[in-house]
């Protein structure tokens, strides 16, 4: 019986990804779920059984599916984060866990720098009253010498700051683990998180949930902000209080957010992502043809070096 790779990515259902030859080429037959659709527990419990591989998204996977997977021996993440995944679990049923680190950063990064320069020039809020025949010029801030504010300084934070401080900005980086030998040339400085958020013109957010699961900017965090200051989000949606952030946007405290991420996708409209100083955009940072051929390559390589393990016999 041919052996089968469950192909899950939203990016890779909905067009397949030419890097994806290469496993049919070394003789796997490939599943993929719905097109362009996250696949929910009962979608992944139907197509998991006879599976060895598993190049995965950001889906939900439950340990349900995990049980179910009998024949599973790794699931490689095409990103990095591993919240969806009960990697304990996983491990106790022999599947190893793999993910890719730094392949869809560059994506990610423009997508942040964009939305952060979109807030400061007020370019959706124009974009929109145009349409709706309103001439209105709201007077923007340049990037040239504002403070940026990075919370999570792995791959796409550094890569970020990078971008920024090209443009002229300074950059203060928070990060629970820095790397201090990091130093990119331009105004770039290590710093604790109460001193970047008290210090950026616009904080954006690249960092892991925290493990307690609060939101990381609450009412707190908030009041600790610049007035006007500017929140992007391309990370995790529930590093966000989205009320906390609604009541500072309407008390002008907060000048604008931006978010790429969303608790459940395609969000429901709410107050607050209909409100004219918020951005949003559809979980598309790392959506480029050079991050998904990256990341699509990354999450191969990771699942072929599993696979291809010898078979360690016990006599």
């Amino acid at each position: 019986m041919t052996a089968r790779i469950l192909v899950t990515p939203r990016s890779l259902t909905r067009a397949p990804n030419a890097e994806l030859k290469r496993l049919e080429d070394l003789g796997y037959e490939i599943v993929y779920t719905r097109a362009g659709q996250t696949p929910g527990e009962d979608e992944l419990l139907a197509a998991v059984p006879g599976v060895v591989g598993w190049i995965a998204g950001v889906e939900p996977i439950s340990t349900r599916v995990i049980d179910a997977a009998v024949d599973l021996k790794v699931i490689s993440r095409n990103g990095s984060g591993m919240d969806n995944v009960p990697i304990d679990h996983a491990e106790r049923h022999g599947i190893r866990v793999r993910r890719v680190s730094g392949g869809n950063a560059r994506g990610v990064a423009e997508l942040a720098i964009t939305l952060i320069m979109n807030l400061l020039r007020h370019v959706s809020y124009s974009n929109q009253a145009i349409k709706q025949a309103r001439w209105e010029r709201l007077i923007g801030m340049e990037i040239v010498d504002r403070t940026i504010g990075v919370i999570g300084c792995g791959a796409i934070g550094q890569e970020l700051s990078r971008i920024a401080l090209a443009l002229g900005a300074r950059v203060l980086a928070y990060d629970p683990a820095p790397q201090h030998g990091l130093s990119p040339r331009g105004a770039f400085r290590w710093t604790d998180l109460d001193t970047v958020l008290s210090d950026a013109d616009a904080i954006t957010l690249h960092c892991p949930q925290p493990a307690d699961g609060r939101p990381l900017i609450d009412r707190a965090a908030l009041s600790r902000m610049k007035t006007g200051a500017r929140l992007v989000n391309t990370a995790r949606a529930g590093l966000v209080d989205e009320q906390a952030v609604l009541e500072a946007l309407d008390r002008n405290r907060l000048g604008g957010f931006a978010t790429d991420v969303f608790d459940r996708e395609p969000p429901e409209l709410s107050p607050l992502l209909s409100h004219d100083r918020v951005v949003t955009t559809a979980h598309i940072g790392a959506y480029t043809h050079e991050s998904v051929a990256n990341t699509t390559r990354m999450a191969i390589d990771n699942a072929l070096a599993v696979l291809r393990e010898p078979v360690v016999s016990v006599s």
